[in-house]
């Protein structure tokens, strides 16, 4: 195995991968002024975004949950990678030939790295592209796609493939290519037989499951044969692995994010064919799950893309088929759906035709004016629910009141509660007050329910409060001398004690203790002072307008004068208690201090006001 990986190379890597370019394939980035960026936080939910990166530094940091760090920090914490196969990533991204030390120990971590899984799982699509467009086995194949809808061109598209009625085809067509049993294991591509080695996919049409950035991470495969033949599972996805985790991984999400940031729509539908209708039909805001419930993480995915931070700025349209069990995943899609600030709608098909029967049937428009004439997931959770009651008889109605109040109560935004109380009413057929205060006892409950604390940020005693009055000079001076060094060309006369806070001082000794004007993270050892530096990196400086460097020589000289204004105040409580005749020479000393201290003070003071 290849040596670590030379130094001089990492830093490239981090010098040349854009920050936002790689953040912004997971967080929807907006600009937030001053060379800024921000958006909402990957790492924890938040309604507004508290997420900032600064391009031109290459920093990143959330002041919410106070995760900060450069691009490669980034990468490592949001795809759960080594060190080593951050680097090999973005190399790849960037077209840079690493280089490797031929001394010294191997990199630490997995024996199996990203990377060679990565590439892997993508010759593996190829392979069984290949297979689906050449081999005789495949026919069966190709006609289903075809009674489907979908023609050469479509599965070439979305990747659709084939993997044969072999045993070892595809891990002896990796394994020549230099891929080891192991890592072929681990990759979710092959299994241990009796015999050795075997394919984990056979005789069934595959597709391609890539991650938001367009990795092929895994695979969902429709058997071909009948039950009785293949007694295994119609529908089989690769099993958990480092690189593929299902509940973190929406099918088509890379072909459609572009389009959910730019519409603020995202349509989610249960199956891979279903997704290929949906684009195929002009849906290109369609993803599905892969072989898992929509759930939290899923979520968090979609919000990220959709800035979901602000009331009805989006849409989240669900698809359920028609039947009992889809009126279930819709009211579990209630439960979450208080998770979105968006508007959330429901569109299901009256026949229970699911989007890609619907499209292969009725055509494309017909799956166009499904997703039109989709209605709020509060309607139909609460019509769904009043199904299930007698609505003829006294007890019915409420049993179904005392059922659907509790819903009316769980929508956010409460201006529409009293329209929905309205609804409910008239389709109970009782009066709207009944309804009105049932609504208001469930509301009454809710708030007394304790809800999740959306962060845990540990014990933050040791951080000084961005906001402190009494500390704010104290950070605009750090911000200046990290943000803008070459405009900070006094640093080396700001004295120690000009700074109070434990944290602040402690940045000052660091900063000092580098005799370069720039700082890389990796050259902090302590975590919390690594949070602080990415914080005062990526925090804009505050200013009417814009920072020049007569602005910051001002900031500076005021943080001098108010330091040596405590230091006369200690001198002068000097001075008060020494005798100048028992101590003469002590006393005219500290009068001397005092009068060159007073000297500076007034110059400060002069330099500090001259901006104003």
């Amino acid at each position: 195995m290849a040596g670590r990986i030379k130094d001089e190379d990492v830093q490239h890597i981090r010098d040349h991968a854009p920050i936002d370019d790689v953040v912004g394939e997971y967080v929807q980035l907006k600009s937030a002024g001053g060379g800024q960026k921000k958006g909402l936080c990957p790492f924890h939910d938040e309604k507004s975004p508290s997420f900032h990166v600064t391009p031109s530094k290459g920093y990143f940091h959330c002041f919410g949950c106070q995760t900060g760090g450069d691009v490669i920090a980034f990468l490592m914490k949001i795809d759960h990678l080594s060190f080593t196969e951050t680097i090999e990533r973005l190399a790849d991204r960037i077209g840079y030939t690493l280089r490797y030390e031929e001394s010294g120990s191997a990199p630490s971590g997995p024996s199996v790295n990203r990377s060679r899984l990565v590439a892997a799982n993508a010759m593996a699509a190829t392979f069984f592209q290949e297979q689906l467009n050449t081999s005789p086995d495949a026919a069966h194949g190709r006609d289903l796609l075809t009674k489907r809808g979908f023609d050469k061109a479509a599965c070439q598209t979305f990747g659709v493939g084939y993997a044969p009625d072999s045993w070892d085809a595809l891990t002896k067509h990796l394994r020549a290519a230099g891929y080891t049993i192991e890592e072929l294991e681990v990759a979710g591509l092959s299994k241990m037989g009796e015999r050795g080695p075997i394919d984990k996919f056979r005789n069934r049409l595959t597709w391609p499951i890539r991650d938001i950035s367009g990795d092929v991470v895994g695979f969902g495969a429709r058997k071909l044969a009948s039950d009785e033949e293949d007694q295994g599972p119609k529908y089989l996805n690769t099993s958990e692995t480092p690189i593929y985790k299902k509940s973190q991984v929406l099918y088509g999400l890379d072909m459609a994010k572009k389009e959910i940031a730019k519409k603020r729509q995202v349509v989610i539908v249960e199956g891979y064919t279903d997704v290929m209708a949906a684009h195929l039909a002009g849906i290109t805001t369609a993803v599905a799950t892969c072989g898992t419930a929509f759930g939290a993480d899923h979520i968090r995915i979609i919000r990220r893309l959709l800035m979901d931070d602000d009331a009805f700025r989006g849409e989240v349209i669900f698809t359920f088929d028609g039947d009992a069990a889809g009126q279930k995943a819709a009211m579990r899609a209630f439960s979450e759906d208080q998770k979105f600030v968006t508007q959330t709608f429901v569109a299901v098909e009256p026949d229970g035709l699911d989007p890609c029967d619907l499209r292969q049937i009725k055509g494309d428009l017909a799956l166009r004016d499904l997703i039109a004439k989709r209605v709020p997931l509060f309607e139909f959770a609460i019509r769904t629910e009043l199904k299930l009651h007698n609505l003829a008889t006294a007890e019915g109605r409420i049993n179904a009141l005392n059922a659907t109040a509790p819903l009316v109560a769980q929508i956010r935004d409460k201006s529409l509660r009293p329209e929905y109380s309205r609804l409910l009413a008239g389709w109970l057929g009782v009066e709207v007050e009944i309804v009105t205060s049932a609504v208001a006892q469930g509301a009454r409950k809710n708030s007394n329910v304790v809800t999740e604390v959306e962060t845990d940020a540990g014990d933050q005693s040791w951080r000084p409060h961005p906001q402190e009055p009494r500390l704010l000079l104290e950070r605009e001076v750090l911000k200046a001398r990290l943000q803008m060094p070459d405009l900070l060309t006094t640093w080396s006369e700001i004295e120690l004690t000009a700074f109070t806070h434990p944290a602040y001082v402690e940045m000052k000794r660091i900063i000092d203790a580098h005799s370069s004007t720039t700082m890389q993270i990796d050259e902090i050892a302590d975590e919390r002072m690594k949070t602080l530096f990415t914080e005062l990196t990526v925090e804009p400086i505050r200013s009417d307008g814009e920072v020049s460097a007569r602005y910051i020589e001002s900031i500076v000289a005021r943080l001098r004068e108010v330091g040596i204004s405590r230091a006369i105040a200690d001198l002068k409580s000097n001075l008060q208690r020494l005798n100048p005749v028992e101590n003469p020479d002590e006393y005219n000393s500290a009068f001397a201090s005092l009068v060159a201290l007073e000297t500076t003070r007034r110059g400060l003071h002069e330099l500090a006001i001259g901006s104003l």
